[in-house]
């Protein structure tokens, strides 16, 4: 096995780069369990030891997955979940769920589902606006104090709200999107959860794989894939993202590295604080994203990188408005 760079979430250390498995069981098409699994086994082999999953992920398959993934080799792992989110049978997002009760529920299931007897970091997927923080965070508190979770994580929460939950219990990372053509959380969440010593976990470091370059036209998308719903995947928008990325692709070239490389290193760089978790469901591009971690930029490079894709530059929203309505409370 070898080794990664180490970054410190909080008290927790990791790899500096770790794998988000969401899309080997949902939103980018058709799932293989084998090469999933050969994915997991992969990254563990190339030193990265945070593995991101969550109880919505596929219905709980992608629970099991990873849980069938990682059997035998628990040790090597630092296994997040989360939870939160309410679907109804037809998979669809039917509410958040943070009360005391569906705490200690939803942590059971996703232990039982996962095959394990302790999770390292645990998240609240989305807050609840009908309970207040201080009841979610004293049940996770709990389950902490009864050892059936390490550490605990919030995702896509406000300031106000991040700063209210850290009274009642330390927690150690933020999980939020950030990537190049995501940065919103750069003007308050960053500085508050640095100001409170929170690690920060981006997710999609690489804009639903467009960053990497490797996307050209709609028509590369499933019929099934959820960014074929999503406004920045949009006829309107498409065009107007890609000669964005085409830019970034231009720098990129000019320095060895692809795209995707590129749009991570930049993650990377943003703070000894910041492990990103880009997924993937495939060996070859779980490799190339790993190599990112050993990308060095100078400050001319940030620059570079910069101009080619100023804050501010993409078009359209994250998420249909009703998943907007979600994030942020």
């Amino acid at each position: 096995m070898t080794s990664l760079p180490t970054r410190r979430l909080g008290e927790l250390e990791v790899s500096a780069q770790g794998l988000g498995c969401m899309g080997m069981s949902q939103a980018y098409g058709a799932g293989d369990e084998a090469e999933s699994i050969a994915t997991v086994h992969r990254a563990l082999d190339l030193g990265v030891t945070l593995l991101d999953t969550a109880d919505q992920y596929g219905q709980g398959a992608n629970e099991e997955l990873v849980g069938r993934a990682i059997a035998g080799r628990r040790d090597e792992v630092v296994l997040a979940t989360k939870f939160g989110f309410v679907k109804s049978e037809d998979g669809k997002v039917a509410g958040i769920r943070g009360d005391a009760a569906y705490v200690r529920e939803a942590a059971e299931a996703s232990l039982r589902r996962l095959g394990v007897d302790h999770i390292d970091l645990y998240y609240q997927h989305r807050v609840d606006p009908t309970v207040p923080i201080e009841e979610t965070i004293g049940a996770m508190a709990e389950l902490v104090q009864a050892g059936k979770i390490r550490h605990i994580g919030m995702s896509e929460a406000s300031a106000a709200t991040i700063r209210r939950a850290h009274a009642v219990h330390p927690i150690t990372a933020l999980q939020s999107e950030w990537s190049l053509w995501t940065r919103e959380i750069e003007a308050e969440i960053v500085p508050t959860c640095r100001e409170l010593g929170i690690g920060l976990v981006p997710f999609s470091p690489l804009g639903r794989g467009f960053l990497t370059g490797q996307i050209t036209s709609r028509d590369d998308f499933a019929a099934d894939d959820m960014r074929r719903n999503l406004p920045r995947f949009s006829e309107e928008n498409f065009q107007l993202n890609l000669d964005v990325v085409d830019a970034v692709r231009a720098v990129a070239g000019e320095r060895g590295v692809t795209a995707g490389q590129l749009a991570l290193a930049w993650v990377l760089h943003q703070g000894s604080d910041v492990v990103p978790i880009p997924g993937t469901k495939r060996r070859k591009y779980l490799e190339e994203n790993v190599a990112a971690t050993l990308v060095e930029l100078s400050a001319a490079d940030l620059a570079a990188i910069e101009a080619a894709a100023p804050t501010d530059t993409f078009a359209g929203g994250r998420y249909t408005p009703e998943m907007e309505s979600l994030s942020g409370h």
